[in-house]
């Protein structure tokens, strides 16, 4: 049997994971994990990047943050799980690649603009958080992958990470770092309870852990066809806010008759809102079972046997990077 070929990709522990995070990240990583020798980390570093002047939540959100993956299904006996910070090489090989990249490609990269924007309450005038695309490009090349999983908006980091390691390797005469290629991923659309993209910071997620009883109260207040004033007025499940719920974790065999029965107003919101529930119950449950039965311990086995495969991986790479630039003293 041939070896499988490597992906990777990481997520920052900042809270609870919800099903815009299932639905656009981890869906595509379940199938991964089938055909690839997956590597998935707990950016915990990159957090920091943002919430350096309070970091004391951090360590409690990076257990969480691997209970809510192995309740969305990931298999640590399929894929490795590991803590970026538990893997020092990162920080020596993020030194070491920074004296590579000109200050001009972090500075045009567009999400660095934009995340400032979004979380223009913090200050992001730092050092590192202008640098974070290093440290992403690290993470990447540090393991050679064959390819990333990206959605269209992280392609600009991916070119950046090219651009990295062609540099590298030009300048000390190498081929150390293979170009890693982009695998983009299909991302479902799943707006928010409220219409905008579904947030933490917005109040308007459903979280992966979130007791039934509690998500409740949400699905019924949330926003529907504007324009369907009265249960009597046809609806356009096209417009409407709960029908791209309904794509994702309804029976489709149920979806012509939600569509009709909104479309001639046979049915009404609450209607929908009452089959929405009971599809919500049937996805969750198993998720919150298997979250239950991720206890603390087991988590630590997790990170533990993911840390040292991956630290394995890295000295290594780290050796060759010493050699290549005369500091394997």
């Amino acid at each position: 049997m041939s070896e499988k070929q490597r992906i990777l990709s990481g997520m920052r522990p900042t809270g609870p994971l919800h099903l815009g995070h299932y639905f656009g990240v981890i869906a595509n990583w379940l199938k991964l994990q089938e055909e690839y020798d997956c590597y998935f980390f707990v950016a915990d570093w990159h957090a920091l990047t943002s919430e350096y002047a309070d970091p004391t939540r951090i360590k409690g959100f990076v257990p969480g943050l691997v209970k809510d993956w192995v309740a969305a299904g990931l298999d640590p006996e399929k894929c490795s799980i590991f803590q970026q910070s538990q893997i020092k090489e990162h920080a020596e090989l993020n030194l070491i690649l920074s004296m590579y990249t000109p200050l001009g490609w972090l500075e045009r990269c567009p999400t660095y603009k934009d995340q400032k924007e979004q979380l223009a309450q913090k200050d992001l005038n730092t050092h590192g958080f202008l640098g974070y695309p290093v440290l992403m490009s690290v993470d990447i090349l540090m393991y050679k992958p064959l390819a990333v999983p990206v959605g269209k908006d992280q392609l600009p980091h991916l070119e950046l990470t090219r651009e990295i390691a062609r540099r590298f390797n030009h300048l000390n005469n190498t081929d150390l770092f293979p170009e890693p290629a982009d695998m983009l991923t299909e991302e479902p659309v799943l707006p928010g309870l409220d219409g905008r993209k579904m947030s933490k910071s917005y109040g308007n997620s459903i979280m992966l852990s979130e007791p039934l009883d509690e998500i409740m109260p949400k699905v019924r207040g949330m926003k529907t066809d504007e324009n369907r004033l009265r249960k009597s007025d046809p609806g356009d499940p096209d417009v409407c806010n709960l029908f791209p719920y309904h794509r994702l974790m309804t029976d489709p065999e149920r979806l012509p008759e939600i569509i009709k029965g909104c479309k001639d107003a046979s049915w009404g919101c609450v209607d929908c809102k009452k089959l929405l529930m009971e599809s919500l119950e049937r996805f969750l449950t198993p998720l919150h079972e298997r979250r239950a039965a991720c206890t603390d311990e087991r988590v630590r086995e997790i990170l533990e046997a993911g840390n040292a495969k991956a630290r394995s991986y890295a000295v290594k790479t780290m050796e060759e990077v010493r050699k290549v630039i005369n500091f394997d003293f």
